[in-house]
C-alpha cells in the first residue's frame, strides 16, 4: 500500500498539459486550490471538480495513478469526515444515542469535506506528475525572482523545495524496502488494534532517518562533483517561454473560479 502512493512523482508525457510552462501550472494550481477553499456549497465545490476531471483527462494519465494514491490516504480522508459528524450538530436530528447526535447539517458538512479533500489531492498532484524536477525548480525561482531585491538566495529556496519534493517517491520505496525486511523477520503491521499498529511502525523510522541521511550526503556528493555553485551565472539548455497553452487554460482556470463564486453568491442568496 505505501507504494501505491504516488504523490511528487513525474510520469513523463507528450500531453497538453505536459506542453504548459511550469510557471502558469505552479500559478494556476495556487489559484485554484484558493478556490476549493473559497467554495461554500455542492454546487460551486462540483463546478472545481469538473475542472480538475477536465484537467486530469488532458493529461492523458490512467486514472489508476491517482486512485492508486487516493487509497493510502482513505483512512485519514474518512477520518476527518468522521469528526465533522461529531462535531456538527446544525440541521435536522437523523440519529441520537446518549451523547451521540448526527445531524443532517453533520453528514452534509462530511461528504463536503471529503469531496474537498480529494479535489485537493488531484489538483495538487497534477502539478508534479507533469512537470520534471528542473523545470518545476526553475518556475519556482522565476516566480520568486522579486525577493531577490530583499538579499534572499531564491535559487537555493528553489531548489531546497524541488529536491523535497522529489526525495517522496524515494521515501516511500525505502519504507517499503524497510517493511519487507521486517516482515522477513516476523513484524507484523496488519493485525491488532490501531495502538498496535502505531507501535510496530516505531522500529522502521530509525533505519528510515539513516538512509534519508545516506541519500542526502551521496546527492550533496554528485551535485558538487558535477560543479554545481548555485544559480548565479547558470545558463539553462531549455528556456522557459508562454504560449497559447497557457493563455487558454488561464482563460479556463478563470471561468470556472468565476463560476464557483457565482455559484457561491447566488445559492447563498436563495437558501
Amino acid at each position: 500500500m505505501v507504494k501505491d502512493i504516488t504523490f511528487g512523482q513525474f510520469f513523463p508525457g507528450k500531453s497538453f498539459v505536459h506542453k504548459m510552462d511550469a510557471r502558469a501550472k505552479i500559478i494556476i494550481t495556487f489559484l485554484l486550490i484558493i478556490f476549493i477553499f473559497v467554495c461554500k456549497n455542492f454546487f460551486s465545490l462540483g463546478v472545481m471538480c469538473v475542472f480538475s476531471v477536465l484537467a486530469f483527462v488532458l493529461t492523458k494519465l490512467s486514472p489508476k495513478i491517482i486512485f492508486k494514491s487516493i487509497k493510502p490516504l482513505l483512512p485519514i480522508i474518512l477520518l476527518t469526515s468522521v469528526l465533522q459528524i461529531w462535531y456538527n450538530n446544525n440541521g435536522d436530528v437523523l440519529f441520537e444515542y446518549k451523547k451521540l447526535v448526527i445531524t443532517s447539517g453533520g453528514i452534509f458538512t462530511a461528504v463536503f469535506i471529503a469531496v474537498r479533500i480529494i479535489a485537493l489531492l488531484v489538483i495538487s498532484s497534477l502539478l508534479t506528475y507533469t512537470t520534471s524536477p528542473t523545470e518545476l525548480t526553475d518556475a519556482i525561482e522565476k516566480l520568486l525572482s522579486p525577493l531577490k531585491l530583499l538579499k534572499i538566495d531564491i535559487h537555493t529556496f528553489a531548489m531546497m523545495m524541488t529536491i523535497a519534493l522529489r526525495f517522496i517517491p524515494t521515501l516511500i520505496d525505502e519504507i517499503d524496502r524497510i517493511m519487507s525486511a521486517q516482515k522477513a523477520r516476523g513484524a507484523d503491521f496488519e493485525t491488532g488494534i490501531i495502538v498496535q499498529r502505531i507501535k510496530a511502525l516505531f522500529p522502521i523510522f530509525i533505519p528510515l532517518f539513516v538512509s534519508a541521511f545516506k541519500r542526502a550526503f551521496e546527492l550533496a556528493d554528485a551535485m558538487s562533483c558535477r560543479c554545481y555553485s548555485g544559480g548565479e551565472g547558470r545558463t539553462r539548455l531549455k528556456q522557459m517561454k508562454m504560449t497559447w497553452r497557457d493563455a487558454a487554460a488561464f482563460v479556463v482556470s478563470l471561468l470556472f473560479c468565476g463560476g464557483a463564486i457565482f455559484l457561491n453568491i447566488y445559492f447563498e442568496k436563495i437558501i
